[in-house]
């Protein structure tokens, strides 16, 4: 196990499967504490399970995050658990295409409150705890929020779910700015991966797997403190757009 965030607290949402598993698994392996939070309890005990099995140390903490009661309840219970919170990893998400003229507004409705909604109201709770983290030993803290390709691009049927990756993109550039020298704020975007939320099996070209844009998120969270990476774009090679 590779020891270079030994003593760090991270919380990742959206946990309990693809990315931001593979992203609970990395930190757990660079040594964090990890804090899984997701809405599927019986998921996000077995993430638990399994980071523990191999040494780690995790906490279970299932919640909607489209309540903003539930998601600030699961960032305050993870400082209860572990005392402190040096890591917030934003990947909850989930993204329908459909055009504008066929779309369903109950689905463009759900995108916000998890694409965007979701990363605020962690991100506010976390703040000040990550702060107070950055005021320690290791001198940073971080905020990581998985966005996507389609935060800088837009394409058909994508229209408020890039909407939704452009303003998490603006929204991270902004307390960036705000917390310079305190928290590092960072985007990743991916390009095609290859989840449960996607189809990959007619793809014409080899996509991402969850596990390389973990090592990307960990590649942002262990810069030195003197270096912050602000935006990740990763794609498969073979991805023209």
């Amino acid at each position: 196990m590779n020891r270079e965030l030994a003593g760090t607290v991270a919380l990742v949402t959206g946990a309990s499967s693809g990315i931001g598993e593979a992203v609970a698994h990395d930190l757990a392996q660079r040594g964090a504490t990890v804090v899984v939070v997701a809405r599927r309890r019986e998921r996000v005990a077995r993430v638990v399970a399994e980071i523990e099995g191999k040494g780690g140390r995790a906490f279970a903490v299932p919640a909607d995050l489209t309540d903003r009661d539930q998601a600030t309840a699961a960032v305050l219970e993870a400082v209860k658990l572990t005392g402190r919170l040096d890591i917030l990893v934003n990947n909850a998400g989930i993204g329908f295409v459909e055009e504008a003229l066929e779309a369903d507004l109950d689905r463009w409705r759900q995108t916000v409150e998890i694409n965007l909604l979701a990363v605020l109201s962690c991100t506010h709770a976390a703040l000040p705890h990550l702060v107070a983290a950055a005021e320690g030993p290791r001198g940073i803290a971080d905020v990581v929020t998985i966005s996507s390709v389609a935060g800088r691009i837009t394409a058909p049927g994508c229209s408020v779910y890039a909407a939704t990756k452009h303003a998490v993109g603006a929204f991270s550039d902004c307390i960036r700015k705000e917390l310079v020298g305190r928290v590092r704020v960072g985007l990743v975007e991916p390009g095609m991966v290859d989840t449960e939320l996607t189809d990959a099996s007619t793809a014409e070209f080899e996509w991402l797997q969850p596990q390389d844009v973990a090592d990307a998120v960990s590649y942002l969270v262990t810069r030195p403190r003197h270096v912050a990476v602000s935006e990740l774009l990763l794609r498969p090679s073979a991805q023209a757009l």
